[in-house]
């Protein structure tokens, strides 16, 4: 599928009734350039075998293009998986954040991964160039790239298509978010679920969703929930998927610790005693 003048896509479907219940709407590999020149691929999926024959498709169906490089948003297995494959298909180096490169080059086994540097440009086929953006949050390593000339955003996992994500560090993802708005898209390409259209539009929302989860948080405790379920319970809709409860419970456990590196909560720690 083609987004813009220069982003292609291939859309691997998954089952919301298993491993893709965390990935509502599916996963997105990206190729970027111009097929008839060359290329860079964004992430390189999970390891299924079947995930790597669908890039492989896809890629030749492109006209199998040069690939100047496997960009990578963070390091997370649904990301990385394939990547040996793929690299040794496409024979090309990979490019990360300098946090991640020391394991993927581990992982590769000597394969060139080259670890990005900030404000540097990427460029490929068709005079293309891509700007990596450090915006730590969902994961520490994580990168977001912008491609001014369609003014498209490739958010990884900052930002996806069809439900919220899992942050690690809520502080420096609001952070981040503002560092994402700032390019102004008009294009958000996530990792999982749709193409946002609209794309600064919907990366504001998710600031204001933050924030309206920290004040329900708040109200959470208020109201007498002191642990990360009761406030899961309070906070999420009843009907919650299971699978998806750890989830939530990760995403309250990241508003409490911003809370309370700002002081606004305090933190007990559990106690222990025999029993009778």
């Amino acid at each position: 599928m083609q987004i813009t003048d220069h982003v292609y896509s291939t859309h691997i479907e998954e089952d919301p009734n298993t491993f893709g219940a965390m990935h509502p709407g599916g996963t997105q590999i990206y190729f970027v350039g111009d097929p008839s020149e060359s290329m860079v691929m964004i992430d390189s999926g999970e390891p299924y075998r079947f995930w790597t024959r669908q890039i492989m498709d896809y890629w030749n169906e492109l006209g199998s293009p040069r690939i100047d490089a496997i960009l990578i948003t963070h390091g997370h297995g649904d990301h990385t998986g394939g990547l040996d494959r793929l690299q040794e298909a496409f024979d090309c180096p990979v490019r990360c954040h300098p946090k991640l490169a020391p394991r993927l080059q581990h992982t590769l086994g000597g394969v060139s991964v080259n670890a990005l540097r900030a404000n540097e440009t990427i460029t490929t086929g068709g005079g293309v160039t891509l700007r990596p953006l450090f915006t730590p949050g969902h994961e520490d390593d994580h990168v977001c790239y912008f491609l001014r000339p369609d003014r498209v955003l490739f958010s990884g996992d900052n930002l996806l298509g069809n439900s919220s994500s899992s942050v690690r560090n809520l502080k420096q993802y609001l952070t981040s978010l503002g560092r994402m708005a700032r390019t102004r898209p008009v294009v958000v390409c996530p990792g999982h679920g749709n193409t946002i259209i609209r794309g600064q539009q919907r990366i504001q929302q998710q600031i204001a969703h933050r924030i309206s989860r920290e004040d329900q948080v708040l109200a959470a405790l208020s109201a007498g929930a002191s642990t990360v379920d009761e406030i899961v319970s309070a906070v999420y809709p009843r009907n919650l998927r299971r699978t998806l409860r750890a989830a939530a419970g990760r995403n309250v456990r990241t508003h409490l610790e911003k809370l309370r590196q700002e002081n606004r909560v305090i933190e007990h720690e559990a106690s222990y005693m025999l029993p009778d």
